[in-house]
C-alpha cells in the first residue's frame, strides 16, 4: 500500500518535468484529503491486525486439529475433548462443543458443532466488513473531492470572467487528485480484503472437515 502511494507521488506531474511531493499533493487535494487520510490509516491498522490475527489462529488451528483428529481416529473421544479443552483455537472451540455432548448422540453433537462454528466464523471474519467498506467508500470520497474541485474551478472561471487554459487545467488537476488518491487507497485495501476472505475460507474448510470426522466417529460409536 505504501509502495502504491509512492508510485502515485512519483508519477503525478505538475508540468513537463516538475513533480509534486507528498505534501503538495495533500495541500492541493483540499479538505477531502483528511477523510481519505483517515480511511488509509484505518485500513492499514485493520490489515496489520488481521495479518497477525489470522496467522496466529491458523497456527493454533493446525496444532489442535492434528492432535484432536489423531485421538478421534483412534476412537478416544475423551482424550480429544481434553486436547480441545486446553486450546483457545477456533477449531478447538468447535470440536470442544461437539465432544462435550458426544454422550447425547449424533444430533446433539451436530447441532452443537454448527452453533459453535457460526460463532467462530463470525470471529474470524471480524474486521473484514470494515475493509470492504473502506474499499467502497475511498473512491466515492475521491469522486466527491473531484466534484467539489470542479465546482471551485468553474467558480474561479466565473469570477475571472474569462477562460484561461492555465486556470482550467490547474483546477481540473487539483480536482482529480482526490480521485487518484481514493483509487490508490481502495485498490490495495480490496486486494487485502480478498486475501483475508480466502484465508478465512480455508480455516473454515479445515474446521468443517474435522467436525465431520467427529460426527462420523460419534455415529459409529452409537451404532456399536
Amino acid at each position: 500500500m505504501i509502495a502504491s502511494i509512492l508510485w502515485f507521488q512519483q508519477t503525478l506531474q505538475l508540468g513537463a518535468d516538475q513533480q509534486l511531493n507528498l505534501g503538495e499533493i495533500w495541500e492541493a487535494g483540499g479538505f477531502m484529503m483528511w477523510p481519505l487520510g483517515a480511511a488509509l490509516g484505518f485500513g492499514i491498522l485493520i490489515i496489520l491486525w488481521k495479518l497477525v490475527d489470522l496467522q496466529l489462529k491458523g497456527s493454533k488451528n493446525k496444532s489442535v486439529l492434528g492432535e484432536a483428529d489423531e485421538q478421534i481416529a483412534a476412537g478416544d473421544l475423551d482424550a480429544a475433548l481434553e486436547v480441545c479443552s486446553e486450546s483457545d483455537a477456533p477449531a478447538g472451540n468447535v470440536l470442544h462443543a461437539g465432544l462435550s455432548r458426544y454422550h447425547e448422540g449424533t444430533d446433539r453433537v451436530t447441532q452443537a458443532v454448527e452453533n459453535a462454528g457460526a460463532i467462530q466464523v463470525a470471529g474470524l471474519e471480524k474486521g473484514l466488513v470494515w475493509l470492504a467498506t473502506l474499499a467502497n467508500v475511498a473512491p466515492l470520497l475521491g469522486f466527491l473531492g473531484t466534484v467539489i474541485g470542479m465546482i471551485e474551478a468553474f467558480a474561479a472561471i466565473e469570477i475571472a470572467g474569462e477562460v484561461e487554459a492555465t486556470l482550467v487545467a490547474g483546477g481540473i488537476k487539483v480536482a482529480l487528485i482526490t480521485t487518484a488518491t481514493g483509487l490508490t487507497i481502495a485498490i490495495p485495501i480490496n486486494i487485502f480484503h480478498n486475501y483475508f476472505v480466502t484465508k478465512v475460507d480455508r480455516l473454515v474448510i479445515d474446521m468443517e472437515e474435522s467436525a465431520q470426522r467427529l460426527i462420523d466417529a460419534v455415529h459409529e460409536r452409537a451404532a456399536g
